[in-house]
């Protein structure tokens, strides 16, 4: 991946790894915007947004991406102002074919409008066909995820243990249903980092680093 020409970095995590605030810390770093699941799930719900209609909205108006940024408030390094903690819920994962292809044209036009780092939302598929891009894998032992969501979502070590097995178990079902692939496949990135004994920052950087 070249950082001097319009890129697109992917960060995609197991539940409790960090990955998420890696992707916030690196996108700050690079000072390029950061994309996640609250995004997008904002984004479709705010304005009803479907395959259909962002293909006539693209038709219509060319700036349209410019009129979201803006009216999101987003800028580098940051996602929107629209965070939905749900000690670990994933029920939105539920979703159909339609919704899946929503969040994909989504994601791919607004990566289209400049740089960008994307977390989640099976990333290494929608842009492994992008010119320029990096896919990550942020992974972790299990004790390690089970202490962190245990004390972000203020759980009983047993508690984060059964909220990350049944995450894991959706989230894999989830890409292997849209994508075809496993999450867990490391075909599937350019750089898989283990974040037992690390920072987001440490992380971060390691990134970075990779990146040159």
């Amino acid at each position: 991946m070249n950082k001097n020409e319009q890129f697109v970095i992917t960060i995609n995590r197991e539940l409790g790894s960090g990955g998420r605030t890696v992707g916030r810390v690196l996108a700050e770093k690079l000072g390029v915007p950061f994309y996640d699941k609250a995004l997008i799930k904002a984004l479709q719900e705010k304005y009803n947004l479907t395959v259909e209609k962002i293909e006539k909205l693209k038709g219509t108006k060319q700036t349209w991406w410019d009129d979201f940024m803006r009216i999101m408030d987003i800028g580098p390094g940051m996602s929107s102002n629209y965070y939905l903690p749900q000690k670990g819920s994933e029920a939105d994962m539920l979703t159909s074919e339609e919704m899946f292809k929503t969040e994909t044209l989504i994601l791919q036009d607004l990566a289209a409008e400049k740089s960008c780092v994307v977390a989640g939302r099976s990333g290494f598929h929608v842009f492994r066909n992008h010119p320029n891009h990096l896919n990550v894998l942020i992974q972790a032992s299990m004790d390690y995820r089970v202490e962190r969501v245990a004390r972000k979502q203020n759980m009983t070590e047993d508690e984060a243990r059964k909220t990350i097995e049944r995450i894991d178990k959706m989230r894999e079902t989830y890409v292997k249903k849209y994508t075809g692939t496993s999450r867990y496949d490391t075909r599937n990135y350019q750089l898989v980092i283990s974040a037992d004994g690390k920072t987001e920052e440490e992380i971060a950087q390691m990134i970075l680093q990779y990146i040159g």
